[in-house]
């Protein structure tokens, strides 16, 4: 089949730097099977194209214009990208907006199926920090737009799944697998100092204060830690002067981005992995840290809220004092830590890259050949 998947960003040429590691990784996958193109619609200064894991990306340039007219004017060059190549059989649209909206107002004068992944903040409002796709009237309406309008949807947990079913819709579940042959465990030795992990860019949804409060209660009860933070700094230093202003400096190490190959070094010598975001999605690191081996402490957003207690130990959004205290007793049990790594990377390799390929490759061929 050929395909056209339309993404904001994350599929930079050098295959390292501004990538989202599991969506080329589906790229990858998917290209094996398809003669796939992909459409981004904000990344590049000028439109250009190029091979990328087998696939051909199409990058139609970044539009400076006020928010409305960017997205006239996006749309304008979607859909003369897509003419030029001609008629697809499917277009899936990664993320609402602006790809899931563009793309199904493209697809329906071209009478193209449409298929669009809800993987952010699609469903929720977070108004103190200016989150979400349901604080403004003009974001909720072009959400409306995509559920009318699209043929199939897909989310990547349940935990979305639950919130879309408030607006009247269930998508089909599909998790955005990673490889098990990247992330793979590896012999850690136990603490002290023990070894935290977290894997996010530093912005206000992520909440690093609530991490470092939580952080600096565990330092405070005399236990040796140390938490490597790994992420794109978007806060202009904040989180890092918070950190000095609770005298954690010794016990944090900001790594800033960091590329696939070194993000599996810092999973290979931690003993837990961190979520403290105020909403998640997924959080594909969790994944990842599954197939690591190291066991999930989180916020119950996401993959955390679907897994826990089994596959991984949640505590309520917000609640610093919960998660010192969650972490403190996993790393006092390892008998805990061994079950909850079990289980997290039994279920990450059920539902791996192939798996999450093979899930999208039946829903195409349904949109092409509906019964």
């Amino acid at each position: 089949m050929r395909i056209g998947l339309v993404v904001t960003g994350g599929v930079d040429r050098s295959g390292r730097e501004r990538v989202v590691p599991a969506l080329l990784t589906l790229v990858e996958r998917l290209a094996r099977r398809h003669e796939l193109h992909v459409f981004v619609l904000h990344h590049e200064a000028k439109p250009s194209t190029y091979p990328l894991l087998g696939a051909t990306v199409h990058d139609v340039g970044r539009v400076e214009r006020p928010p409305g007219l960017r997205l006239l004017r996006q749309r304008a060059k979607l859909a003369a990208a897509i003419d030029d190549i001609g008629q697809f059989d499917v277009l899936h649209a990664y993320l609402a907006m602006p790809a899931g909206f563009l793309t199904t107002r493209v697809a329906i004068p071209r009478r193209t199926p449409t298929l669009v992944t809800f993987d952010s903040g699609e469903f929720v409002a977070l108004d103190d920090i200016e989150y979400g796709l349901q604080r403004r009237w003009i974001d909720r309406r072009a959400i409306g737009v995509i559920l009318q309008s699209a043929n199939r949807l897909t989310v990547p947990t349940e935990f979305m799944r639950r919130l879309a079913s408030f607006h009247g819709v269930l998508p089909d579940v599909v998790p955005l697998g990673v490889d098990p042959l990247f992330f793979v465990p590896q012999p850690r030795p136990d603490g002290p100092p023990w070894r935290l992990l977290r894997v996010a860019s530093l912005n206000r949804v992520k909440d690093y204060p609530m991490l470092l409060y939580a952080l600096r209660r565990i330092v405070d009860r005399g236990i040796g830690v140390h938490l490597d933070i790994v992420g794109e700094d978007t806060l202009a230093g904040s989180t890092q002067r918070l950190t000095s202003e609770l005298g954690l400096d010794a016990q944090v190490t900001f790594h800033g981005f960091q590329p696939s190959d070194r993000l599996r070094e810092l999973y290979a010598r931690a003993n837990i992995h961190v979520i403290s975001s105020r909403h998640e999605a997924a959080s594909v690191v969790a994944l990842e840290a599954a197939c690591a081996g190291v066991p999930t402490i989180g916020t119950s957003v996401g993959y955390v809220a679907d897994w826990n207690p089994d596959c991984a130990i949640g505590v309520p959004v917000g609640d610093s004092r919960a998660l010192a205290d969650a972490i403190v007793a996993l790393l006092e049990d390892p008998v805990r830590r061994n079950r909850i790594v079990t289980a997290a990377r039994a279920w990450a390799l059920a539902h791996d890259a192939d798996w999450t390929r093979d899930r999208f490759d039946r829903i195409y061929t349904e949109l092409v050949h509906p019964t």
